[in-house]
């Protein structure tokens, strides 16, 4: 059964860089339970002119919101799927929620929207359920961030390490402009090399990545460390 703990959310970031691992959405070994994070942050965003203010404002909100308790109980986590010790984080519970999905996509739209956001960037698959409607509020354009070969047109990309080899994430070419601000949206950050990905396209291209922002946080596998400057923002984090 699962189970909920209140803990404080860590939105900071880092400078380490651990080895390449592969990213999963799971966690291995245990019983499934769920942490409840307040929306707590650390970081301090430097740029300057108003940008610096919205995004300082945004990095320093403290608040312990009662949606996420909803929105954590609504996750559904799968012992043994794909395959044997993978606890699998399952987002369609969330999605048959109507309140609970409102509410994750309010919750994002609520911190973004008044910040000079462009760009919403999403990260394939899952990225591309919650991104759209985020950037539809908030005023902003979608930019799918997809696997190889799945883009028709001219195509920009980066690879990045998994645990036995690479692979790569692709975006057009002209979907973003130098000097856009973006932020990054997937469902969940395990070990974070999409991610990290994701920030190296955008940013080789001129785009300044103000936060990425997940439902889930699997915090033992680290991949918030993968990000370096680049802050990160969930709702819930899940441990075994």
């Amino acid at each position: 059964m699962q189970s909920i703990i209140i803990s404080p959310l860590l939105t900071h970031r880092l400078c380490l860089a651990p080895p390449p691992v592969n990213r999963h959405r799971l966690l291995c070994h245990g019983a499934p339970s769920i942490r409840l994070p307040s929306h707590r942050s650390t970081t301090s965003l430097r740029h300057s002119s108003c940008a610096a203010s919205r995004d300082s404002e945004m990095a320093t909100k403290d608040v312990q919101d009662p949606r996420i308790p909803k929105i954590a109980s609504s996750i559904r986590v799968i012992p043994d799927f794909p395959k044997p010790g993978i606890m699998f984080q399952d987002i369609t519970t969330l999605l048959l929620d109507t309140e609970a999905f409102k509410d994750t996509i309010d919750m994002f739209v609520e911190r973004y929207k008044g910040k000079d956001i462009s760009v919403v960037a999403g990260v394939e698959a899952r990225g591309f359920i919650f991104g759209p409607p985020i950037a539809l509020a908030i005023g902003a354009k979608f930019v799918p961030m997809r696997k190889p070969k799945k883009l028709p047109g001219k195509v920009i990309s980066e690879e990045y390490s998994l645990e036995y080899g690479t692979d790569k994430i692709e975006m057009h070419v002209g979907a973003v402009e130098p000097g856009e601000r973006a932020i990054i949206i997937d469902d969940l950050i395990a070990t974070g090399g999409t991610l990290s990905a994701a920030i190296r396209l955008l940013e080789r291209v001129g785009v300044k990545i103000v936060e990425c922002a997940c439902v889930i946080e699997l915090p033992e596998l680290k991949g918030r460390e993968k990000l370096g400057e680049t802050p990160l923002y969930i709702l819930v984090e899940s441990a075994a």
